[in-house]
């Protein structure tokens, strides 16, 4: 069951960085209403490196910067929560898996709406389980399969 319409989906996009290949607020909106089930307010943010190894830094403890993150607010209702994307992190993952910058766009915001309604990966079932969400998600998208499976 996904969100019903764009209504149910409260999107504020920011740039934080400039450059080419970066989605449109349009595609953001698609790929998150993609994936979404329910109604939610978000923030999608795409970012530098620097900002992005800072997030992960002091909320994870990890000091690097990383594709995607996902910060949820688990007790405001409807679902809450901000996805920060990291343009140049992006734009090599895209490189190195073979993909277009925008597949690997869609690909993190739908991993990061997933994660903002509970999915998870830390174990081999749950991860499994996104995946196959992920991939449906994704190919209905018009992009192939993130993890390469051909089923």
């Amino acid at each position: 069951m996904k969100a019903k319409s764009k209504n149910d989906l409260d999107l504020a996009v920011q740039y934080a960085v400039r450059g080419d290949n970066l989605p449109s607020r349009r595609q953001l909106r698609k790929w998150t209403l993609a994936a979404l089930k329910q109604p939610a307010q978000i923030t999608l943010r795409i970012v530098g490196e620097k900002e992005g190894r800072a997030l992960n830094r002091d909320f994870l403890g990890r000091d690097y910067a990383t594709d995607v993150l996902t910060f949820t607010y688990a007790a405001r209702r409807p679902l809450s929560g901000d996805i920060a994307l990291c343009a140049p992190v992006v734009k090599r993952a895209a490189r190195e898996h073979g993909v277009s910058v925008k597949a690997r766009y869609a690909h993190l915001v739908v991993h990061g709406v997933l994660h903002l309604q509970g999915y998870d990966h830390h174990r081999k079932t749950e991860a499994q389980r996104m995946e196959k969400m992920e991939a449906q998600i994704i190919s209905g998208l018009g992009f192939p399969d993130p993890y390469g499976r051909q089923d």
